[in-house]
């Protein structure tokens, strides 16, 4: 008997309906400067809009949302280097919960600081000699609070996959859909909707070059560790793909195409001047791949997520300014 996969397409209309209202529908942009450069028509779904900033949102809500109605408890727990903490503890203020977030002590201070802001208590690890998961676990056991991780879960997986809903609803059928990859939550829910609506599509990740983690995992056909890679998309800088999302991007997912820094920082540097948009590096992962020429053949209509614009001035002054 085949096993029922742990996210359908079920329940991403259900994040839908849960997330109304409470998660903004984020604008699709496109440009003809764009287009010409790459050779195809190119949509935009702008996170960078998203609550908090990133598509985080999305899938933090929806898992609270989800605790808080089913399996109530003290509070809820998190580790993050910066999106999911803050979308982590958005989503526990807007539900009147308690949130304490684990967070590496080089997290972007723009990051901590919102965090902080959103109400969430905030402990430091240090990402490299530390393991955040299990000084998760054990946080949350140690102070009776329901762990949210950031992307191997049901529930958050669910929740961002609403943000391809959304974009395919505006744009109609695409051939292919490129999309960020971390820890591959983004990836998984991406993939597992655009395949429900349109089972041609192809599906291709994006990782910066010194984080090819899901890449490897997936040439290889299990998952693989690799360092805790040092690279200015710190949203993606994660050494091994979570179980569950590995489990559906093997089963979906195309291709991983991989980015260097240098070609991140022309893409936020396209985006802010052209687009007139913010990109943090992690969100201009998949805008920076398709630029750089990476994706062949291009189909003639592409679906790209911009996935969030967390970043401060001084540094997108340092990585985008002559």
């Amino acid at each position: 008997m085949a096993t029922a996969p742990p996210v359908s397409f079920d329940d991403v209309r259900a994040a839908a309906a849960r997330l109304e209202g409470v998660a903004h529908r984020t604008p699709v942009l496109t440009s003809r400067t764009l287009n010409a450069l790459v050779g195809a028509e190119v949509f935009i779904k702008c996170e960078n809009f998203q609550r908090v900033g990133a598509f985080k949102f999305r899938g933090a809500y929806n898992a609270a949302a989800r605790l808080a109605h089913e399996r109530p408890a003290k509070g809820v727990a998190a580790y993050s280097s910066g999106n999911h903490a803050q979308a982590v503890a958005l989503a526990a203020r807007e539900l009147d919960a308690r949130a304490v977030i684990l967070m590496p002590a080089d997290a972007p201070r723009s990051k901590v600081a919102a965090t902080a802001a959103y109400g969430a208590e905030i402990v430091t690890y240090d990402r490299y000699t530390e393991d955040r998961a299990a000084l998760g676990r054990a946080l949350a056991e140690e102070r009776g609070l329901a762990l949210i991780p950031p992307y191997d879960h049901s529930d958050v997986i669910a929740g961002q996959g609403t943000a391809a809903l959304e974009l395919l609803q505006e744009t109609g059928e695409l051939g292919a859909l490129v999309v960020p990859v971390g820890g591959g939550g983004l990836m998984a829910g991406s993939a597992i909707t655009a395949t429900a609506l349109h089972p041609a599509i192809r599906l291709i990740g994006v990782e910066p070059e010194n984080g090819d983690d899901t890449k490897r995992s997936l040439e290889s056909g299990r998952r693989v560790t690799i360092p805790v890679p040092r690279t200015i998309a710190d949203g993606q800088a994660l050494a091994t793909p979570g179980e569950i999302t590995f489990a559906v991007n093997r089963r979906l997912v195309e291709a991983i195409a991989l980015v260097g820094d240098e070609e991140i920082v022309h893409a936020m540097r396209f985006a802010f001047e052209r687009l007139k948009i913010v990109l943090e590096p992690s969100g201009a992962t998949a805008l920076a791949a398709l630029m750089a020429g990476h994706l062949t053949p291009l189909p003639p209509r592409i679906g790209v997520i911009a996935s969030g614009g967390n970043i401060d001035t001084r540094r997108f002054r340092e990585l985008v300014g002559d």
